[in-house]
This record gives C-alpha cells, structure tokens and sequence, in this order.
C-alpha cells in the first residue's frame, strides 16, 4: 500500500483463507482490490507466480513474503522509485552478521549484482536477500520453467538467477535507518513484536495501519475513515483512527 499498489493477491494454506477473508474481505473499505488464493501443500515461494498467473494478467508484480516487515523513513519513496525504475527484476539486500543463514547477494561498486547464493558456508557479503522483490511480467514464464530444487520447491533464488544471468537483475539496499525483521519463529515474533511496541508508545502512533494508509493516500474519504472507526470504537485501535480525523 505504501508503494502505492492497490490490486492484492493474498496466498494462504487452505485452513488460513478464511482468517483473512473475514479480517480484509475483498478490500473496497480500504480503496483496494484483494482476492485470494490458495496454495494446497508448501510448494516454495516462487509457486506464487504460477498460482497468481490469472491474477497477474500481463502486469508487473511485487512479492512479499508474509512474515516480513520493513520499517523506516522514506520507505514508501523508495518502493515507488523502484517499482517505476525497475527494467526486469529488482531485489534487497539488507546487512546481517550472520549471512550463512540467507540467501547472500554479492555486488560491486556500481551495485551490479555479481553472485547469489543460498545459505552459503562462505558468504561472499554480508548483505541477505529480503522477502521483498519487484519483477516484470516474465516472471510468470520463468516460474513456469523451475523444477524443483532438492528440497521439493520451486526457489525464489532460481528466478533471481534466471533474471542475473539476463543481465536484468537490480540491486537495492536498505541501509542504516531501516528495519527488516523476519517473523518467521516465536523469538523473532517476539523481537519484532517488542520493537513495533517501542516505536508506538514512544511516538503515539500505529505502525502499519492499514485504514491510515489508505486514507492519507486518498483512497478513503473522511467518513469512511471515520465508519472503520465506529466499528472498533471501543478498542485503543478505534480510538486511534478517529484521532487521525481531528489532526
């Protein structure tokens, strides 16, 4: 939403879709279009293009991963920039310390992509692959010509590796100022659970707050903001939003 995307596709296991269903419906109360879709066993990430193909269509698209998060000034500014800029496939790296345990992208000066690797024993940077990728629509031909990696999943990292070896792929990275934090397990919940918290209570204000989002992006009038409110009136939440109607 920030980057200005409005048409979602959410893909969930069979038994999650009607969590999301009934949270986000089909979005027209945020200004948005969100269908679902489902993926029926774990068949890795880059199954997304081909279970999203009708959605897809002939667009470009952007993937998130869902245990993702990105924090920081200028974000928005950032994805907007790469989505316009981007000419096949565009990726980011983030620094971590111990990059063993992602996939590692290697540049050089001129932020040219040189190498990827997935969880290599000698990194060759420090800097890992976050769950957030831009691409062009050939991504959904590209998907469509994986097979299987040993683990029984078609990988991400093989459709990075499809556009470097184009010479399409970009590079961008978040640097000092901004977050990444991968919820994928209970401590990493919990760390990214405690660092949201801060933030919030110091600041007084939400952190991904979607009805927000799409109010200041004019996707939402004044009332309907003000209707999302009602509905949560009695929580912190609701009170929130109707606080961003008196400024």
């Amino acid at each position: 939403m920030l980057a200005g995307i409005r048409d979602i596709l959410i893909i969930t296991t069979p038994q999650d879709q009607g969590s999301f269903v009934t949270l986000l419906g089909d979005g027209a109360h945020l200004g948005l279009n969100i269908q679902y879709a489902q993926q029926e066993q774990p068949g890795g990430v880059a199954e997304a293009f081909i279970v999203g193909k009708d959605f897809i269509g002939s667009d470009p698209v952007t993937l998130i991963l869902g245990d993702n998060i990105f924090y920081g000034q200028g974000l928005s500014g950032l994805l907007e920039g790469a989505i316009q800029d981007n000419r096949g496939a565009t990726i980011f790296g983030y620094r971590v310390k111990d990059p063993e345990r992602y996939g590692v992208v290697a540049f050089d000066e001129d932020m040219h992509v040189l190498s990827l690797e997935e969880k290599p024993e000698k990194p060759q940077s420090h800097y890992a692959v976050t769950g957030l990728y831009i691409y062009d629509n050939d991504v959904v031909d590209i998907a469509h010509t994986l097979q299987p990696s040993a683990r029984g999943e078609l990988e991400i990292t093989s459709i990075n590796q499809a556009y470097l070896e184009q010479k399409k792929l970009s590079l961008q990275i978040f640097h000092r100022g901004f977050a990444w934090l991968d919820t994928g397990t209970f401590e990493s919940l919990l760390h990214a659970s405690s660092f949201i918290e801060s933030i919030e209570q110091r600041q007084g204000l939400q952190i991904g707050c979607i009805e927000e989002i799409a109010w200041r992006k004019g996707w939402i009038s004044n009332d309907q903001l003000e209707g999302q409110a009602a509905k949560q009136s009695k929580n912190a939440y609701g009170a929130y939003l109707m606080d961003l109607l008196k400024g």
